[in-house]
């Protein structure tokens, strides 16, 4: 009787204030089209009393008498459906999704979203990326330095965690269950469990804190970008499925050593400027960024297999193939991500290859034929400013690799970019999924 107190106690479950009614989104499967949507993360969503109006989390805290411990917590609040244009600047129509940078609201600033694409109202839509083609049209004319139009896979359960974790009744519909491989410990819920117990508000950041726990999962970067910058990169974790850490275990972001969690937080990137072709992405560049791009990306392999990553663009009506390596250090010319690129670039940049550490590419495979959820986001970085994807970083480095971006070191302030860019945006439209060379035109 016990535990089945606690268990409904701790439940994460949803509110009925505001009706979630997710933007419709079509995407191409192959020749077919498919109706899908998208939801937005749990962590954006309203947490109040049940049946109450009353914040449970307000600004970057628990309530103090709302939440005391996690299992009071859950027992007291829900989350809520979502109003995706008025709240978090949010639009769809037809094959194309806009997201805003800044959203005020009636009740609330809105900074930055992440979203899920669903294949019906339970359950997000799942890809074998192995041996197959992903395509998307891009427009980052509208996002400057600091601010990064996320496109990414992650190894998120279907249906949000709600199988595994019988504490989660709200699952995929509320876009619960968000893991990557950073272990990130901001999640305001974990397991279907609320984050609360050890929370700490983040000091510059008014909306965000860190909890006790972080949620692990091997993460597939196809696309964070800017106008100025932009980079792939695969991370691979030791466990194929989601996990929950504690405390150093997450990691960096559990206040232990950045390598000391089960995943590979840096992954190995391509970055056409800090692999050192200085004139292939940005505004009148060979791939012009002042202008709306379809971004090809193959995986090559087969079954539980791959061997290659590989990137093309279309602009304009020309194919553009990815740019190659122009490094002294690298003994040969690269232009796609394998186990033999990872291992050069690292060695020539003097990086943790953790990538390798923990697998490489047969680690990665292993994760891609489990199946991914597709996220779509715009953010900015309370960390590091997004120096690392677009700018000199570390700030005072002139080794090999630290230059990553043309983006002054005095960039992407969040406070900034917040106030100063608030209207940027990014848009996404065309998805197309299929043999490798069908998709694009």
């Amino acid at each position: 009787m016990l535990l089945c107190l606690l268990g409904i106690a701790s439940s994460l479950d949803a509110g009925t204030n505001t009706a979630e009614n997710h933007p419709q989104l079509s995407w191409k499967n192959g020749g077919s089209s498919v109706s899908g949507s998208v939801t937005v993360d749990a962590n954006w969503r309203w947490t109040h009393i049940k049946g109450e109006t009353k914040n449970c989390y307000d600004g970057n805290l628990w309530s103090d008498k709302y939440c005391p411990d996690a299992a009071t917590c859950g027992q007291n609040c829900v989350i809520e459906g979502a109003d995706y244009q008025g709240t978090y600047g949010v639009s769809a129509s037809g094959n194309a999704l806009t997201l805003t940078f800044v959203t005020h609201g009636q009740y609330s600033t809105n900074v930055g979203s992440r979203l899920y694409l669903l294949k019906d109202e339970k359950t997000y839509q799942i890809f074998n990326l192995i041996g197959k083609e992903f395509t998307f049209t891009v427009d980052v004319s509208n996002l400057p330095c600091g601010l990064n139009g996320a496109l990414y896979f992650v190894q998120m359960d279907a249906d949000g965690g709600t199988a595994k974790y019988s504490d989660n009744k709200a699952g995929a519909k509320y876009g619960t269950g968000y893991c990557d491989a950073q272990c990130p410990t901001d999640l305001k819920f974990i397991n279907g469990i609320p984050n609360s117990d050890g929370w700490k508000p983040q000091k510059n950041d008014k909306n965000s804190g860190n909890g006790r726990y972080g949620s692990c999962c091997s993460e597939m970067d196809v696309w964070e970008a800017n106008s100025l910058a932009t980079a792939y990169t695969p991370h691979v974790c030791d466990k194929l499925e989601q996990v929950r850490c504690d405390g150093r275990a997450c990691g960096q972001n559990g206040g232990g050593d950045r390598f000391s969690s089960s995943c590979d937080p840096d992954g190995c990137d391509f970055n056409s400027w800090r692999l050192g072709n200085k004139t292939f992405w940005g505004p009148g560049l060979i791939v012009d960024t002042k202008q709306p791009v379809q971004v090809v990306t193959q995986w090559v392999g087969s079954g539980t297999s791959v061997t290659e990553i590989k990137r093309k663009y279309v602009q304009g009506g020309k194919v553009i193939d990815n740019s190659f390596t122009k490094l002294d250090s690298l003994t040969k010319q690269y232009n796609s991500v394998s186990d033999e690129f990872c291992v050069a670039q690292k060695k020539a940049f003097g990086d943790n290859d953790s990538f390798t550490k923990h697998g490489g590419f047969r680690q990665l495979g292993a994760t891609l034929a489990k199946g991914h959820v597709l996220v779509l986001s715009l953010w900015d970085d309370h960390d590091v400013n997004m120096l690392w994807l677009d700018s000199v970083y570390p700030t005072n480095s002139n080794k090999p690799g630290a230059d990553r971006g043309p983006c002054k070191t005095s960039s992407g302030v969040p406070a900034d970019v917040e106030s100063q860019a608030a209207s940027s945006s990014v848009k996404y439209s065309d998805i197309r999924f299929g043999a490798i060379d069908s998709t694009y035109k």
